[in-house]
């Protein structure tokens, strides 16, 4: 088995030297009537390309390897003379002092090679003796691979940004043909035998010699240009380090079989072992990928970023769709993340005073984010400038100047909270991003803040036109309803007229008193509610109210427990005697639907309390319960949603219309909710002596406009 083995790979090795010899012979004449296109070293290089040829023939063609190694010797100084000629191409031996010496000690080792080999030719040695001097002569291989690769780093990392072009390829085949050689005398020296299955391979180094030197030697060579992409450099570039740290874990392992002594097998076992467990677990682990690819991008490439790649990504996940997509706010989160390699973030929208609060969370589901996440205050610099803003550098105090911020404190004792992307839109603010931090921090540079810029202006543009989209949709589902109400409106007036003449009637006509009275009573209460109800119908959808003036908030508040008087539930906790301008009316109406809501929300036994105290320029009821609680999203984008309700039947206009009453009072509808622990409603209302001071602000601001 092993001779057919040793058969197979020696006919492998003899084809492909001699197709490695035919093409660098091929190449030399072919390459010898355009030799100009390199220059000086046009003649060198076509010398080297036949002493290639013939050493690859005498691989073939020779038993003796003493030939094979003249061979080897003559090819390699031919490339060091061209690699000389090349540098002098450009006039730059001249000028690199240490290239001469380099090449001149390289040449020194090769003669020193030929010497060794024809010493050992000559005079015959015993066993140990030549095994001694296999591994020195593989040392001097050695030498010359890595000397050569040296050189030709320095011939193309060196060259002027014009010359570059012209050495791009005849660097790339020395360099494939040097490195081919590192490789195998590597292998060579630690095993002590010449590795055959490898060497019959060295025609392939050959070949791409050839094909880098003939594009080197073309027309079109400017345009022919080796561009992987960054997946496929990265997947290289890991099988690289695993290739390398396999090879460490051999050669350590053949050490501490060496130096084990009695126990050699059972450490090289153990070690093998721990060893393939540590890369089982930490080559794969995310921070060592993002190491990988920060080092690979830095040194590989001339931008951080593949454009191509992040606009598709961006494109993709922001415009998934389908019942598994994930709701636009985290796909905004996400697609902001994904740039940065963070794997988590928040996304912050203004509410309705403009504060930033919660509106979407993207894997984090464990940061606590109060009502106010970002105070109206302090959003001038995103807003005008979108600042992209550092917190581990907010936190050192290190921002430069003019680019100081107000960062709120729960964000920066969260230490997991990394960076604040802006989303803005025609100089508005639409929302922002708050990015956690990726397993590899970095600094952020120029690179980082122009791509992330631009997503947020274009995430900016996708949150504004879904606000649109909701609002138009809204819109229309408010004109189909004000087209129904019309027709109740209609049904309801012909019903009150109806019952207006009734009572005209019976007061003409009726023959006995008593029952007189009480149909006029009936029949006016009913009336009368029906008109009620006639005038809160054409208020839905504008949240206007009949008439604000001074109203006694205590009687208010007192008012509304007495229509819960049969629900030991509801209890009056506090009030207090101070005049509002409101709608009496309008104010119970918000009232009464937060404490049904509370109700409705609490277990039987769980009391819900309503409160009055004054806080500033405002009165402030409190709606308190202790139910199930509202998610923040759920109060974000739900709560106050029309036509969007959470009961069995119901219209989903109550809180709306709630919210919408406070406001055309000029008062404030704020919401505090935890999952299951309960809610807190709170209405502030002007107090009447405030009345003229929010007017006198109010006329002002018109003025001003």
């Amino acid at each position: 088995m092993e001779g057919q083995a040793a058969i197979l790979w020696s006919s492998v090795g003899t084809a492909l030297n001699l197709a490695g010899a035919i093409a660098v012979a091929s190449l030399a004449f072919w390459l010898w009537p355009r030799r100009g296109r390199f220059a000086r070293a046009g003649v060198p290089i076509v010398a080297a390309l036949f002493l290639t040829a013939i050493w690859a023939v005498a691989s073939v063609a020779s038993g003796n390897v003493l030939i094979g190694s003249f061979a080897e010797s003559a090819r390699n100084l031919g490339w060091l003379m061209a690699v000389y000629a090349l540098f002098a191409s450009d006039g730059r031996h001249a000028s690199l002092a240490p290239i001469r010496p380099v090449i001149y000690a390289l040449v020194f080792v090769e003669l020193l090679h030929l010497a060794v080999n024809l010493g050992l030719s000559r005079f015959g040695f015993d066993p140990h003796m030549l095994r001694e001097a296999f591994d020195f002569t593989v040392m001097f291989r050695l030498l010359v691979a890595i000397g050569g690769l040296v050189l030709v780093h320095n011939l193309y990392a060196g060259a002027p940004r014009d010359v570059r072009s012209a050495l791009r390829w005849p660097a790339a085949g020395l360099a494939v043909l040097w490195a081919f050689d590192l490789n195998l005398y590597t292998i060579a020296y630690l095993g002590s035998v010449w590795p055959v299955e490898i060497g019959a391979l060295r025609g392939i180094a050959t070949l791409a010699l050839a094909a880098c030197f003939a594009i080197g030697g073309s027309r079109n060579r400017d345009e022919l240009r080796l561009r992987p992409s960054r997946a496929v450099t990265f997947q290289t570039f890991s099988l690289l380090v695993i290739g390398f740290y396999l090879v460490a874990m051999v050669a350590v392992a053949q050490w501490l079989a060496y130096a084990g002594g009695d126990f050699a097998r059972l450490i090289e076992l153990a070690f093998l072992t721990l060893a393939s467990a540590f890369a089982l677990v930490v080559l794969p682990s995310r921070r060592v990928r993002g190491w990988l690819k920060v080092t690979m991008t830095k040194h590989f490439f001339q931008h951080r970023y593949d454009y191509r790649e992040e606009w598709l990504r961006f494109t993709r996940t922001i415009g998934s769709g389908g019942e598994q997509a994930l709701p636009l706010g985290e796909r905004v989160v996400q697609s902001v993340a994904d740039v940065t390699g963070s794997s988590a973030g928040l996304l912050l929208t203004p509410g309705d005073q403009g504060d930033l609060t919660l509106a979407a969370r993207w894997n984090w589901r464990d940061i606590e984010v109060p009502a106010t996440a970002y105070p109206l205050r302090a959003l001038t610099p995103f807003e005008s400038n979108a600042f992209i803003a550092d917190l581990d550098e907010q936190r050192a105090g290190v921002m430069a100047a003019g680019y100081e911020v107000e960062v709120p404190a729960w964000l920066l004792a969260e230490q997991r909270a990394w960076a604040l992307v802006p989303l803005v839109h025609y100089e508005r603010l639409v929302g922002m991003v708050v990015l956690a931090r990726p397993q590899l921090s970095r600094k952020f540079d120029w690179e980082d803040f122009d791509l992330l810029r631009v997503i947020g202006q274009q995430l900016a543009s996708y949150l504004a036109e879904n606000s649109s989209q909701e609002a138009l949709a809204e819109s229309s589902r408010f004109e189909d309803f004000h087209r129904r109400i019309a027709f109740v409106m209609h049904d309801i007036k012909n019903l009150a007229s109806q019952f207006s003449l009734l009572a005209r009637n019976a007061e003409l006509h009726a023959d006995k008193p008593e029952f007189r009275a009480d149909m006029l009573v009936t029949l006016r209460n009913s009336s009368d509610k029906l008109n009620a109800l006639l005038a809160r119908l054409s208020r839905y959808g504008n949240g206007a109210v009949d008439k604000l003036e001074p109203v006694p908030a205590s009687d208010v508040a007192r008012g509304v427990i007495d229509r819960f008087h049969g629900n030991p539930q509801v209890v009056l906790a506090e009030t207090l005697d101070v005049m509002v301008t409101a709608n009496r009316h309008s104010l119970e109406q918000v009232l009464v639907h937060l404490l049904q809501n509370a109700l409705d929300a609490s277990a039987a036994d769980s009391p819900v309390f309503l409160s009055l105290v004054s806080d500033g320029l405002n009165a402030r009821f409190e709606v308190l319960d202790s139910g199930c609680g509202m998610s923040a999203e759920f109060v974000r984008n739900r709560l106050f949603k029309p036509f969007v309700s959470t009961k069995s039947g119901g219209f989903g206009i109550g809180a709306f219309e709630a919210r919408e009453l406070v406001r055309a009072m000029r008062g404030r509808l704020e919401v505090e909710s935890r999952e299951g622990l309960g809610s807190r409603f709170i209405v502030r209302i002007p107090l009447a002596a405030a009345t003229d001071f929010y007017q006198t602000l109010a006329a002002k601001d018109q003025k001003v406009a």
